[in-house]
């Protein structure tokens, strides 16, 4: 696949989700990511059900596989095996990164550490993700999405302020160090046609998790007081969250003033909408009970389709809250083609799905064509490919 990227060549000897997040966000760029897998296979193959079905009964991994792991060659290496060390210093010595998310330590028994592939390939940019970092007191522990998010203080602002503290719905602490893995990755080979030196990249879940804590970081780093669980609300923006309709609820996002006021002419009260009590954000946000109260009596009034259509009118920040089938079905997310059917005659529909890499470059969406790889399906080629080759 062309791409930006087209000509880079990358190592993923990483699995669950982190480490082959970030390797599927370059191969969706148009580099060539190579997955190196033990011979028992990346632990998500079999993180299901669902699986995807294969033409000829079985499956093709689980849906969870091949949600990180879309335009990539597969093949298996036994790292515990002088022949499985030999093939993956093969490939590193003409590879221009490397990506693992093994523990602290744990690639350098086998010789396969930063410091023993950098004397082979000095060019190298070797990313490492793990749980804590390389240093500190956490460093040798292993590291999980779900114990991030709790530790990193994620978990502590989410869910409701009478409720159990709760993770989000997705692996958010996996994702964002896939994310700025990536993005050193990137940082690093710019710096390399300057210094003609490759890198070592430490990327840690904590981290990743501190990093986007955002506005609320700064809110208790300038305040000095942590922040509490709001439920759907907005700790600084008011009205900011999730408001009962007739049939359901809709969320309603206030930014300014002037949308606030027009908020309340739509819901028939404009005298709300200039009460000095609440004509600025701070003074809304003082006097949230006693607002977020009359303007909920105000939208329970309305049918979810009726209020929003009024809302888009006035130009009030405003939508429904979708199941996810209900979100890809969405004409938005239907037009800009986030939903991929990528050909596989090997998958028992014909075809596996996928979801692009949410960039556009130059009007070309980020997807690779090729789904994601039965375990050590491309050995040959890539030990026949001459860019993998050392001459």
């Amino acid at each position: 696949m062309a791409g930006p990227l087209q000509g880079l060549k990358i190592l993923e000897l990483a699995r669950i989700l982190a480490g082959p997040w970030a390797g599927q966000t370059l191969a969706d760029l148009g580099a060539d990511v190579i997955k190196v897998e033990s011979p028992d296979g990346d632990d998500t193959r079999k993180w299901g059900p669902p699986f995807v079905a294969a033409a000829d009964g079985g499956d093709l991994s689980a849906a969870y596989f091949h949600a990180c792991n879309r335009g990539k060659r597969s093949i298996v290496a036994d790292f515990t095996t002088p022949e499985g060390r030999a093939l993956v210093e093969r490939l590193a010595a003409s590879a221009d990164v490397l990506i693992e998310n093994f523990k602290v330590g744990g690639l350098a028994k086998y010789g396969l550490d930063h410091a023993s592939l950098s004397k082979i390939n000095p060019r190298l940019v070797y990313a490492s993700i793990t749980g804590f970092g390389q240093d500190g007191p956490y460093a040798e522990r292993a590291g999980y999405d779900f114990l991030i998010q709790g530790m990193a203080g994620a978990m502590s602002i989410t869910g409701d302020p009478d409720g159990a503290p709760t993770k989000t719905g997705f692996a958010m602490a996996d994702i964002f160090s896939g994310l700025y893995a990536t993005i050193g990755i990137l940082a690093a080979l710019r710096q390399r046609e300057e210094s003609g030196q490759g890198a070592w990249i430490d990327c840690a879940l904590m981290d990743s998790q501190i990093g986007v804590l955002a506005n609320q970081a700064l809110n208790y780093l300038v305040s000095g007081k942590a922040p509490q669980r709001l439920g759907n609300a907005h700790p600084s923006i008011v009205p900011y969250e999730v408001f009962p309709v007739i049939d359901g609820h809709v969320v309603i996002a206030v930014g300014n003033d002037g949308q606030f006021r027009r908020l309340c002419e739509v819901l028939g009260e404009p005298a709300l909408g200039t009460d000095p009590t609440f004509a600025t954000n701070p003074l809304r946000v003082q006097h949230r009970g006693a607002l977020i109260g009359r303007l909920a009596a105000l939208t329970l009034r309305f049918q979810r389709d009726t209020l929003l259509r009024s809302l888009e009118g006035a130009s009030v920040p405003a939508g429904p809250i979708n199941t996810i089938a209900q979100a890809f079905d969405d004409p938005q997310v239907r037009h800009r083609r986030m939903q991929l059917d990528l050909p596989a005659a090997r998958a028992a529909g014909g075809s596996i799905p996928g979801v692009r890499t949410p960039l556009v470059i130059d009007g070309v969406p980020a997807a690779h064509d090729r789904p994601s790889p039965r375990m050590g399906a491309d050995e040959a080629d890539i030990l026949a490919d001459p860019a993998w080759r050392l001459d």
